[in-house]
């Protein structure tokens, strides 16, 4: 019995340890999309386009890990196949990314970072039933409602306050939210490792640098300055992307798919207090509520029961 007892005391630290590193590394991947969707804000205002933001968020990241795809394997895209690895590239890649990045051209910062992930929420509950043939909750679908609920408080701003091109704007959101909702519902279903979707879709993406070389893009760049294309190549190229991605799969290491699926819900909370304090974009009354209605939709998504 005493060495049973000691044996559990003894493993008792490695799980903490484990814990405390799974929240801190989820916390982490949340805090880097959310820098990433201020910083894309940031960069619209400031002259940027959103070919040269996607020009950021692929080119670095792509670079750095050429190496490990040719390692991996280049013929057959690390095992992920060239076939998945190019609809994967479609629903998650530079496709997704350009159009998530022209919508914040139209609304605020409080929209795209709330519509974008719901509407990936909900488009992956929606896949997961019909695609993966998942049982769903009667708490899961409340969330689905409350989500909903949520969505459309933020919407009536913009058809009540904002007019047609914010209207626009949100459309645009919700395509990129089912968009990613496709990409990681494939990754389920296809059993690939996102760490190496990453990797081969940054890799992939390079092929798109000449067109951007000669339209003009990097004397657009550098009329701009050195500071905030560096802001840009750290905030796109390396926190919203390898870093995030990493982050969040090591949380999931350590915590399991389930616990750590919390952190990308707290990317619109997060965002919006970083836009506030970095940018002086405060969100607006209906805003905040409907991210407050939106988390509650999280909360209740995630549950088991």
């Amino acid at each position: 019995m005493s060495e049973h007892t000691a044996g559990a005391k003894a493993a008792a630290p490695p799980d903490t340890k484990a814990v405390l590193l799974g929240v801190g590394s989820g916390l982490g991947a949340a805090l880097c999309w959310a820098l990433g969707f201020v910083a894309t804000r940031h960069g619209l205002k400031v002259g940027f386009t959103p070919v040269d933001l996607l020009m950021h968020r692929f080119l670095w990241s792509g670079i750095a890990f050429i190496p490990l795809v040719l390692r991996a394997g280049f013929g057959n895209l690390c095992g992920i196949g060239w076939g998945r690895g190019m609809a994967l590239m479609l629903l998650g890649g530079p496709v997704m990314s350009l159009i998530s990045y022209t919508g914040f051209m139209f609304v605020p910062l409080g929209h795209g970072s709330v519509i974008q992930p719901s509407c990936a929420t909900l488009g992956g509950l929606f896949l997961a039933v019909v695609l993966l043939k998942e049982s769903i909750s009667l708490s899961r679908v409340a969330g689905a409602v409350a989500i909903v609920a949520g969505l459309a408080v933020i919407g009536s701003e913009s058809i009540g306050h904002m007019g047609s091109s914010a209207v626009m704007g949100d459309l645009i959101f919700v395509t990129t939210g089912l968009m990613f909702a496709g990409f990681a519902t494939l990754v389920r279903y296809w059993r690939v490792s996102a760490f190496a979707v990453a990797t081969v879709i940054s890799v992939l993406s390079l092929s798109l640098f000449p067109l951007y070389a000669g339209s003009g893009g990097l004397a657009r760049d550098a009329a701009i300055g050195l500071n905030e294309n560096a802001l840009q190549a750290v905030a796109q190229g390396i926190l919203a992307g390898p870093a995030a991605m990493y982050l969040f799969a090591l949380s999931i290491q350590q915590l399991g798919v389930a616990r750590a699926a919390v952190f990308p819900a707290t990317v619109p909370v997060l965002t919006l207090l970083l836009g506030w304090l970095l940018i002086g974009e405060p969100p607006t009354t209906l805003q905040a509520a409907g991210l407050v209605t939106v988390l509650a939709g999280f909360y209740l998504a995630q549950r088991q029961s």
